[in-house]
């Protein structure tokens, strides 16, 4: 997935970034795949002051992991203590379609936040089933599980209710994932 630049344009290292994803779907042995990572890895490190914004990033590891708890945690925190979670929860209960439509604005908002917005270079490395994004897929199954857990762990869900509680759980979901996606990118690991 090369992007498109004129000849008049100078290759910069998102051209170089390119280049190597583009080997990255070719290279099969584990020797040379191990070697390509680490000319992405020295790229990364070469690139730019070493300041936080405008690197490139690809994959999603245990420290994106973390990345993304923390930035769903403070989002959601809020969200924890604020009863106002709970009746939205109830309301969308109630309404199937906002449930849904609130969950599809979540998961194209974020991958807006991860992949449109720009906020960093974030290339799609290895996606599952060859389209879906590994970072995408992380992030939220991150904010969800901490949603998930915090509600519960606070009290702010009733399981004896799932379709309540599973209701109110998405209703955090919804900020605790922006915030997810924000705390991934942001440090630009």
């Amino acid at each position: 997935m090369s992007r498109s630049r004129t000849d008049d344009e100078p290759p910069d290292l998102s051209d170089l970034f390119d280049e190597l994803e583009d080997l990255d779907d070719v290279v099969d042995e584990p020797d040379a795949q191990a070697r390509l990572d680490a000319v992405k890895q020295l790229a990364g490190e070469m690139q730019g002051d070493g300041g936080t914004f405008g690197q490139v990033i690809y994959g999603f590891d245990r420290h994106d992991t973390a990345e993304a708890a923390l930035g769903s945690l403070l989002f959601g925190i809020p969200m924890a203590v604020e009863g106002g979670t709970n009746e939205a929860g109830e309301f969308v209960a109630e309404h199937v379609l906002n449930l849904v439509g609130s969950l599809a604005a979540t998961v194209f908002i974020v991958y807006g936040v991860l992949y449109v917005a720009r906020f960093q270079d974030v290339r799609i490395s290895h996606p599952f089933f060859g389209v879906i994004p590994r970072r995408l897929v992380g992030v939220l199954g991150v904010s969800s599980i901490t949603a998930t857990l915090l509600l519960t762990a606070w009290g702010r869900v009733d399981w004896a209710d799932p379709w309540v509680a599973v209701c109110t759980v998405a209703v955090a979901f919804v900020p605790m994932a922006i915030g997810a996606a924000l705390g991934d990118i942001l440090p630009g690991s």
